[in-house]
This record gives C-alpha cells, structure tokens and sequence, in this order.
C-alpha cells in the first residue's frame, strides 16, 4: 500500500524535478541574455522557443540522465529515455532551424513585395531551431542539473 497519493509522488519524483530545473535554467538565462543584450524584458523569451542555450536539449538530457542514475543505464525505461531525448535533440537542431530559416527567407520575400506594394502579411516566427553550440550548450547544462540533483539527493 503506498503512503503518498500520485500529485505527492508527481512532485516529489527526481526525473521530473530534474527534466523541470533543466528546462527553466535554460529558460532563465535566455531570458537573462535577452536582457543583456536589448536592454528591456519580454515575457516572450521565457516561453519561446529558439536562443541560448536550447532548454529542449537541457531538459530531455537531465530526464535522461536522472532515469540512468536512478534506474540504472541496462534498464528498458534508460533505452527508451535515451531515444526519445536523441530524437528531441535531433529536431531541435534540424528540422526546426531548417524551419526558421525558411521562414527568415519567406520573410525577406515578402518584405520585397510589401514594398512593392503588391501584398503586406505578418511576419513569420524566425527563431524556432538551435544551432549545434546551442544544443550542445542545452546537453551540458542537462547533464549538469541530472548529476548535480542525484548528488543532492
């Protein structure tokens, strides 16, 4: 018979604080660099996508890192981990920069017809995908926050 309900057990499980505290440190400096550099807030940065470093690398790499430190790296549930975070990875850094790209581009065009006169429409979203060092940058910040809270706890 378990002592604690499913919310207690929810909040109080080590993969999922770690795959959260990954993805908001990620979040948080973005929005921190965002500061820096334009010199005013947007709420945006928090919870958009794209910039330094990719919180999609950080939190799927901390998920995979805390269910190797506490189920072990042999286990079924480590494999499937391991998987669903290289195919995170992959997306975050392939198609969805392809995506932002074209979008950098479609803008640029319909800039050049706006100005023309011929068709005004709103601009697409550019920042979708990471570079590699972003992603690379996310994977050391999850593997970081992963070993630091199994140390902890």
């Amino acid at each position: 018979m378990e002592t604690h309900g499913i919310f207690y057990q929810f909040f109080h499980n080590p993969v999922v604080g770690a795959t959260f505290l990954g993805w908001f440190i990620a979040q948080t400096v973005k929005v921190v660099v965002g500061v820096v550099k334009e010199r005013r807030f947007n709420f945006k940065w928090f919870v958009g996508t794209g910039g330094m470093p990719s919180s999609h690398a950080a939190g799927v790499t901390a998920m995979a890192t805390s269910v190797g430190l506490y189920e072990g790296t042999g286990t079924a549930i480590f494999g499937v981990t391991l998987m669903f975070t290289v195919v995170v990875i992959c997306d975050a850094q392939g198609v969805r920069r392809a995506t932002g790209q074209q979008a950098e581009i479609l803008n640029r065009i319909m800039e050049d017809i706006y100005w023309k006169k011929k068709i005004q429409e709103n601009r697409l979203k550019e920042l979708i995908g990471h570079t590699p060092i972003q992603v690379i940058a996310g994977i050391f910040l999850g593997l970081f926050v992963g070993f630091v809270l199994y140390w902890m706890g």
